[in-house]
């Protein structure tokens, strides 16, 4: 009996991508292959989002509406990143004979100059403090999600995935509160750095107070699929990082505590909605949060050194990747620096035996 081979073009998106890096997994890095399987997640998405059901039916003009969608939700080099992923992914299916010969050739990829890969969005101080106080302040909006997510995101500088991996039992709110990061990769939430990421951050006590009213309140009482209580939870558990993006596009939407920047009605605005508010342009995603948050503690003074461990990184990333202070806020903490630990030094610096 002969064995009839499947048509190679009749591959579901996601069976397609699932192959594809299982291919990749023997020759690459585990975190290269997370951020390709993250980025053709979303272009699986939209597959099934327009009714593409088999990577055969793919055509030029599908890959340039995607480059469109794509193009309006993320910044440019983020863009690159994803129209690369997706070039390769298509070049492997041309050679399983998956997709017409060519088909990767006719992906979009924006043509970029060095500044614009570097990113210098970030929460501003000025807007944190608004929506902060305005999440304080507002009985309606107090201790919901968006707010705890916003204090613990703008109070810890951490990334995403750290945010996404806190459990309840990771909060110590009552005395000198804090929350602890811990890698758990056998678990589904490795952090970053591994092992290297673990580490108690100290939080404000408004904040704690915020995170309890969250619990008691708002909280989806669930458990995550390995049995683990998330402490930003969704209705299904742990939210994906995905989902852990919109809510901070939604927690930082600038109407929420004064008129809207861009002219618009917020009645009848799509940009507060769920599934628009990161094509917000003043809405902010955990990086520009977390970007925002050490350009600030820089501003207020931390050493460098204190802000490189509290948020895990070390100071030359952070001087490089994360500090967007403008030229007058860093010749003001330059001198203020130079005053505070240097000017005890002078005294030294004399020319006379004494």
């Amino acid at each position: 009996m002969t064995r009839r081979r499947r048509d190679p073009r009749q591959l579901a998106p996601a069976d397609a991508v699932e192959r594809y890096l299982r291919r990749r997994r023997s020759d690459s890095t585990e975190k290269s292959v997370h951020g390709w399987e993250y980025r053709l997640k979303l272009f699986v998405e939209w597959c099934d989002a327009v009714g593409l059901d088999e990577v055969g039916q793919l055509e030029g003009y599908d890959l340039d509406e995607y480059y469109e969608v794509r193009s309006a939700d993320v910044a440019p080099a983020t863009l690159e990143g994803e129209m690369w992923t997706l070039k390769t992914f298509l070049e492997f299916l041309e050679d399983i004979e998956a997709v017409d010969e060519g088909l990767s050739e006719k992906v979009r990829i924006p043509d970029l100059d060095a500044e614009d890969r570097s990113n210098d969005t970030k929460l501003s101080t000025d807007d944190a403090v608004a929506l902060i106080e305005y999440y304080r302040n507002d009985e309606t909006a107090y201790g919901n999600r968006q707010h705890v997510f916003l204090e613990l995101a703008w109070f810890t500088g951490a990334r995403q995935g750290g945010l996404r991996a806190l459990d309840l039992r990771d909060a110590s709110l009552d005395e000198n509160p804090y929350v602890e990061f811990r890698h758990r990769p056998s678990t589904g939430t490795p952090l970053k750095n591994k092992r290297r990421g673990q580490r108690p951050v100290g939080l404000p006590e408004e904040t704690a107070d915020a995170v309890k009213e969250y619990i008691d309140e708002y909280r989806y009482d669930v458990l995550d699929e390995h049995g683990r209580s998330p402490l930003l939870a969704s209705s299904q558990g742990r939210p994906t990082t995905n989902t852990i993006r919109v809510w901070s596009y939604l927690a930082t939407i600038p109407c929420l505590h004064g008129p809207c920047p861009h002219d618009r009605d917020q009645s009848a605005c799509q940009w507060t909605e769920y599934a628009h508010a990161s094509k917000c342009p003043s809405s902010r995603s955990p990086h520009q949060i977390r970007t925002g948050t050490i350009t600030w503690l820089l501003n207020e003074g931390w050493p460098p050194e204190d802000v490189a461990e509290r948020v895990n990184a070390s100071v030359k990333t952070i001087e490089q990747h994360y500090d967007k202070a403008d030229p007058e806020q860093r010749r003001r903490r330059l001198r203020e620096r130079m005053e505070n630990r240097r000017r005890p030094l002078l005294k030294n610096l004399t020319l006379t035996n004494e």
